[in-house]
C-alpha cells in the first residue's frame, strides 16, 4: 500500500514529510522519496529500501523548503529502485500517486509523440508529463490540473506541487482515499489520518472524484464536474476511533469504500499493466506440473477459495479441492505429494486454518498462503506468500479482505494457465487487462450506494432471506447470506439456484426476500429461469445483474440493482461490492453493531 503526505507550512517540510512517512510504513513499501521547493524550484531525494536509507540521503544532502510531498511506494511498474520511486518530477511539475492510471500507455504514447521524454517505467509519470504538456500549452496550474484528471482512467489518489508556486497544492483522489488537514497557516494532504495525526487535529476526507486546491490559508475543493463543493472538517481526538472511520458512520462502511484503492494496490503486486502479464515471486511449485490444488480457509476466505477453484478448474485445467478448515484435517484425506497446498485468511492467525496448514506440512505439501497480515503465524509457517494489500481491515465483517483476496486468486488462476499452456499470452494478456479494470467497475458499483440503502430498510422487515447463484455466483451468494447473518442477524441461506427446486423452493412466499446474482455469464439463462420459477410462487426477488439482466425481469421483481458491464471472469468481485453493502444497510436499518456484531471476532484464534 502506497502513502502520500503532502505539506505547506512555515518551517522546513523535509523532517516533517520523513516523520509522516514513518507513520504509513505500516502500509507496505519497497522506496521513499520526497520533493520540496527550493528557491521555487522542485527539488527531490529517493532512495530504494527502507526509510532509513532515505533518511541517510537527507542526511548527507539535506532538503530546504517549506512546501513539499513525499510517497512511500510499493514497486509494480519496474523495479524497486530511485528511478522508479516517487515523487516524479519534469522541471515544472512533481506528483506523487497511489492507485494504478489504466490508460497509462495511450497517454504516453501520445505524450512521447509531442516530443515528452519520460525516465521511468511507472504509469505515475505520465501525470507529471500530462499537466507539464498543459502547462506548456498555456493554462494555468489549476486548469491545466483539471484538464489532466479528465483524461486519466483507473483508481487514484494525487499530491501535485508546482515549480515557481510556493503556495499552492492539488490533490484529487478517484477510488483511493486522500485527507486534508486543516492547520495555523499550514495546510496537509495524506492519505490516510494517521500520517496526519502528528500536524493536526481538524481533518476533512475528500469525497470520491473530488480534487482540491490548497494553499495556506485554506482550500477549494471542487466535484468530479468542476463544481465548487463543501466537505466536513472534523476536530478529532487523535486516539480517538472516529480518525480511523473518517467521515463514514462504522469502520464497515469506510472499508466497503476503501475497495477500489486496495484492489489497485493488491493489483500493483501482481500484474506489469504495461506488458499485461502476471508476475509472481518464486514459486516452491512448479504450476505445470502440479496434479491437484486443495485450498482450505474458514468463513468469507473460504467462499474465496469456492470462487478460485472455477476459476483454476476452467482456466488452468488444474483439479482443485475446496475444503472448510475446520473439518479438512478430521476428514483425514489422503494428501497427493504431487499436489500443492493453498491458504487463504485475513489475519493468518485462524486457528482452524493454521491447524490445517500444518497437517498439509506434516503430509509433505508444499504450502501457498493468501494472506493481509504478512508478519503472521502463517505466513512464517508457509512456503510462499500471496500478500493482498487491503490495509488495516477494523470491521469484523469482512469486505475489502475478500476483495483483494479474490484478486490474487485470480492472478494466480492466470498465472497457471499461463504455466500449464491452456491459455497462449494474447489470452492471458486479455484476462490481465479485465483485472486492471475491476478497481474502476469497483467504483462504478459503489454508485448503487443509495439505492441499496433504499433497499437494505425493506430487506430488514424480514426473517429470512434466500441468496441464489449459478457458477461463480454460488459462492457469492453464499458470501452474501453470511454478511447479512453476521451483521443484521436476519436468517439467510445462500444456495446455486439450481438446488432451488430440491428444497428451499418451499420456503418461497410473498415475506421471503430472494436475493439473485446473476452476472452476464453463459449461465444467465437458465439463472434467469430459476427467477421466474420464484416469481410465479409470489417470491419477492432482487435481481443483481447488468442492463440487459435487469430489463429481461423487468417490473416482475421485487427490486433490481442494474451493475456495470463487466466480463464474467471478473464479475465475482464488482458483484460482492452490492451483497456487502445490501448486508450493511440492512444492519442498518436495524439498528445493530455493525463493526462488533454480537458473538463474533476479527480472527477467530480458537478451535
Amino acid at each position: 500500500m502506497c502513502g502520500i503526505i503532502g505539506i505547506l507550512g512555515r518551517g522546513d517540510a523535509a523532517p516533517l514529510l520523513l516523520e509522516g512517512l514513518r507513520r504509513l510504513e505500516y502500509r507496505g513499501y519497497d522506496s521513499a522519496g520526497i520533493a520540496t521547493l527550493v528557491d521555487g524550484h522542485i527539488d527531490r531525494r529517493r532512495a530504494e529500501g527502507k526509510l532509513v536509507n532515505l533518511a541517510g540521503v537527507l542526511e548527507k544532502r539535506p532538503l530546504g523548503g517549506t512546501a513539499g510531498i513525499g510517497h512511500t511506494r510499493w514497486a509494480t511498474h519496474g523495479v524497486p529502485n530511485e528511478a522508479n520511486a516517487h515523487p516524479h518530477a519534469t522541471s515544472r511539475v512533481a506528483v506523487v500517486h497511489n492507485g494504478i492510471i489504466e490508460n497509462f500507455q495511450e497517454l504516453r504514447h501520445e505524450l512521447e509523440a509531442a516530443g515528452h521524454v519520460f525516465t521511468s517505467d511507472t504509469d505515475t509519470e505520465v501525470v507529471a508529463v500530462l499537466v507539464t504538456h498543459e502547462l506548456a500549452g498555456g493554462k494555468n496550474a489549476v486548469d491545466a490540473v483539471a484538464t489532466s484528471l479528465a483524461r486519466l482512467k483507473g483508481a487514484f489518489a494525487l499530491a501535485i506541487l508546482f515549480a515557481g508556486e510556493d503556495d499552492l497544492m492539488i490533490g484529487a483522489r478517484s477510488g483511493s482515499p486522500l485527507a486534508l488537514g486543516y492547520g495555523d497557516g499550514e495546510m496537509y494532504l495524506g492519505s490516510d489520518a494517521l500520517a496526519l495525526a502528528p500536524l493536526t487535529r481538524r481533518l476533512c476526507y475528500l469525497e470520491e472524484g473530488d480534487w482540491v486546491v490548497v494553499r495556506r490559508g485554506g482550500a477549494v475543493i471542487h466535484d468530479v464536474s468542476g463544481k465548487v463543493v463543501e466537505r466536513t472538517v472534523r476536530q478529532t481526538e487523535l486516539s480517538g476511533a472516529m480518525i480511523g472511520k473518517g467521515n463514514y458512520l462504522h469502520f464497515m462502511q469506510k472499508e466497503i469504500f476503501e475497495q477500489p484503492a486496495a484492489l489497485g494496490d493488491t493489483l500493483r503486486v501482481y500484474i506489469n499493466p504495461a506488458k499485461l502479464e502476471i508476475g509472481l515471486p518464486e514459486l516452491p511449485v512448479d504450476l505445470a506440473a502440479l496434479t491437484k490444488l486443495t485450498i482450505s480457509a474458514c468463513g468469507t476466505a473460504y467462499y474465496a477459495g469456492c470462487v478460485a477453484k472455477y476459476w483454476f478448474e476452467q482456466l488452468a485445467r488444474l483439479p482443485v479441492e475446496c475444503d472448510i478448515a475446520s473439518e479438512f484435517r478430521y476428514r483425514d484425506p489422503p494428501l497427493d505429494p504431487t499436489g500443492a497446498a493453498l491458504f487463504v485468511s485475513q489475519s493468518g492467525e485462524t486457528a482452524d486454518t493454521l491447524a490445517a496448514l500444518r497437517f498439509c506440512r506434516a503430509g509433505g505439501l508444499k504450502v501457498l498462503s493468501v494472506l493481509n497480515v504478512p508478519e503472521s503465524t502463517m505466513a512464517r509457517e508457509s512456503d510462499l506468500v500471496l500478500p493482498t494489500r487491503a490495509g488495516p481491515e477494523i470491521g469484523v465483517a469482512s469486505t475489502k479482505a475478500f476483495t483483494t483476496q479474490l484478486m490474487v486468486l485470480a492472478c494466480l488462476a492466470v498465472a497457471a494457465a499461463r504455466a500449464r499452456g491452456v491459455l497462449d499470452h494474447a489470452g492471458g494478456a486479455h484476462l490481465v487487462g479485465l483485472l486492471a479494470e475491476v478497481p474502476s467497475r469497483v467504483a462504478d458499483a459503489l454508485v448503487l450506494d443509495d439505492a441499496v440503502a433504499k433497499l437494505g430498510a425493506r430487506i430488514a422487515e424480514a426473517r429470512d432471506v434466500l441468496y441464489l447463484g449459478r457458477g461463480t455466483a454460488w459462492p457469492l451468494a453464499m458470501e452474501g447470506a453470511l454478511k447479512l447473518k453476521e451483521i443484521s442477524y436476519i436468517h439467510a441461506e445462500g444456495y446455486a439456484a439450481g438446488e432451488m427446486k430440491h428444497g428451499p423452493i418451499a420456503l418461497i412466499d410473498e415475506a421471503v426476500p430472494v436475493i439473485v446474482l446473476a452476472p452476464p455469464d453463459r449461465l444467465i439463462d437458465k439463472t434467469l429461469s430459476n427467477v421466474e420459477e420464484v416469481i410465479a410462487r409470489g417470491g419477492k426477488v432482487v435481481l443483481i445483474s447488468d442492463a440487459a439482466g435487469c430489463a429481461r425481469i423487468g417490473r416482475k421483481a421485487f427490486a433490481t440493482l442494474e451493475m456495470p458491464p463487466v466480463d464474467p471472469f471478473v464479475a465475482p468481485i464488482v458483484y460482492a461490492v452490492p451483497v456487502q453493502m445490501l448486508a450493511y444497510h440492512t444492519a442498518l436499518a436495524k439498528g445493530t453493531d455493525v463493526d462488533q456484531p454480537r458473538n463474533l471476532a476479527k480472527s477467530v484464534t480458537v478451535e
